[in-house]
């Protein structure tokens, strides 16, 4: 079998997972590109909007903040990597950390004024940037496209289960 790279050049002979599994690594670099640049314009990374979009969103549910771990996990991220963000925020008048209510040892981030400001001017052309990243596919392509990702990520979500044994190659 003979693939097609998507720079256009022949390659050698790749199995169908190998390309697909590079377009993604490829396209997931391209994505983190493109969003840098439109976070730059607010000051913010991609991973710090992360955290403070899961901290809007807690305050839309009712919460008052997060503890550091429960950041973590809805971020996908080792707390070590949470912390480093959290801190970089909290020295930009960003968020605040204050104990937690329930667990004496714990730290519960929450978003300050200054944070929730930030946010509301991003969520203001959030959606015009969405419309722009994903500009180069039809609405039917968006669709499948969310369909396919939902079951990669749930096949994912099944590898790191407890118990799942995860192929080693």
């Amino acid at each position: 079998m003979h693939v097609v790279e998507s720079n256009g050049c022949a390659a050698a002979t790749v199995r169908p997972t190998e390309a697909a599994f590079r377009e993604l690594i490829r396209t997931r670099g391209l994505l983190e590109r493109v969003q840098q640049t439109y976070f730059a314009q607010f000051g913010l990374t991609g991973s710090q909007w992360a955290i403070l979009r899961h901290l809007h969103r807690a305050e839309e549910e009712g919460q008052v903040g997060l503890r550091l771990t429960d950041l973590s996990d809805r971020l996908l991220l080792r707390p070590p990597s949470v912390t480093g963000v959290v801190d970089r925020l909290e020295r930009a008048g960003l968020v605040v950390r204050e104990g937690s209510p329930t667990d004496l040892r714990a730290k519960q981030v929450m978003l300050t004024e200054r944070g929730r400001e930030i946010i509301d001017r991003v969520l203001a052309v959030h959606g015009e940037q969405i419309e722009s990243v994903l500009g180069g596919l039809s609405a039917d392509e968006v669709s499948e496209l969310h369909r396919i990702l939902v079951r990669f990520r749930e096949h994912l979500e099944k590898l790191i289960a407890p118990g799942s044994a995860v192929p080693v190659n």
